[in-house]
């Protein structure tokens, strides 16, 4: 069984699928099997930064039942045979309004899929599809910038996906599920309240879900001049969300990074010294440490009692 590493961002644009080639291209030269995954629905390019303008097969054919088998679709890399990439979708209606049931049959069969480390590069922004596949992982990374605009992103993307994973922590016919469905909660605290309302269990439910939510940020295009407040940014996610964010490393900005975009190339081989590349393999590192660790005994939160709304 693989171990599921997803990386998300609140909006696009911040280096997010630079991030997973690279990272996934670094784990696989320590002798892991990788496969990327592109689940950016309907706006997947991961095989464009490789050079693959037309993959044989895509998600979208095992979205239709054309092939049946992830590992089908799963291809080695031209050039990069040691890392393996199953290509997104198209800008389809099928993979627009996917139905809830194929998205469960994808997530079933990336958990039974032949690797050590599947990379899952999510669509940036809030969407259930996002927010989903984001959590489908044993273990979450998220990408921002020193923007304002993007850290503001991130916030509401990491708080949105610890109420997703709350809600989702029960079964559909549990009476706290009847309870919280069409409802809109801006806070797990609201989330823990209601279900508190329903059942003193399901408070337990919720907060041992929390607990196994433990987001790591990776800052991309970082300069001498950013200023980018992570410890408040941390305190917001503790105080209103209830969970940890770790820094598992700082990419800075790099011109050699554009560049190896445009020569469809991962940065860590076009410029192997360059100061991007030198994050990126300390990212790799703290990453392999990271999925070393049980999922469970990462960053485990207080008690989530202590959230205040």
């Amino acid at each position: 069984m693989p171990c599921i590493v997803s990386v998300a961002s609140g909006k696009g644009g911040v280096g997010k699928s630079m991030v997973v080639s690279n990272l996934g291209l670094l784990l696989a030269k320590t002798g892991l099997r990788v496969t990327l995954v592109d689940l950016d629905i309907g706006g997947a390019n991961l095989h464009i930064l490789f050079g693959m303008f037309h993959p044989p097969a895509t998600l979208t054919d095992f979205l239709t039942n054309t092939l049946n088998n992830l590992n089908e679709i799963a291809q080695p890399i031209p050039s990069h045979s040691i890392l393996k990439l199953i290509p997104g979708t198209g800008e389809t209606l099928i993979t627009a309004n996917l139905p809830y049931a194929k998205k469960k049959r994808l997530i079933r069969h990336l958990q039974k899929h032949d690797a050590d480390i599947i990379l899952v590069d999510v669509g940036a922004g809030t969407s259930y599809h996002a927010l989903d596949f984001f959590l489908l992982a044993d273990y979450f990374l998220a990408v921002a910038t020193p923007d304002p605009t993007s850290v503001l992103d991130l916030y509401r993307f990491i708080k949105l996906a610890a109420i997703r994973k709350v809600l989702t922590a029960f079964l559909a016919r549990d009476p706290v599920a009847d309870a919280l469905l069409d409802k809109d909660f801006h806070s797990v605290a609201a989330v823990l309240e209601a279900v508190g309302r329903t059942s003193e269990q399901g408070v337990t439910i919720a907060q041992e879900a929390l607990k196994r939510f433990q987001p790591a940020l990776i800052l991309n295009r970082m300069t001498p001049k950013s200023r980018i407040n992570t410890l408040h940014l941390q305190h917001l996610l503790k105080q209103y969300v209830g969970t940890d964010l770790s820094i598992l490393g700082n990419i800075p900005e790099d011109i050699h990074v554009q560049q190896s975009i445009l020569k469809y190339l991962p940065v860590v081989e076009l410029a192997p010294s360059s100061p991007a590349t030198i994050a990126l393999h300390q990212i790799a590192d703290n990453v392999r440490k990271m999925v070393e660790q049980p999922p469970e005994s990462v960053g485990r939160t207080e008690e989530i009692r202590k959230i205040r709304a």
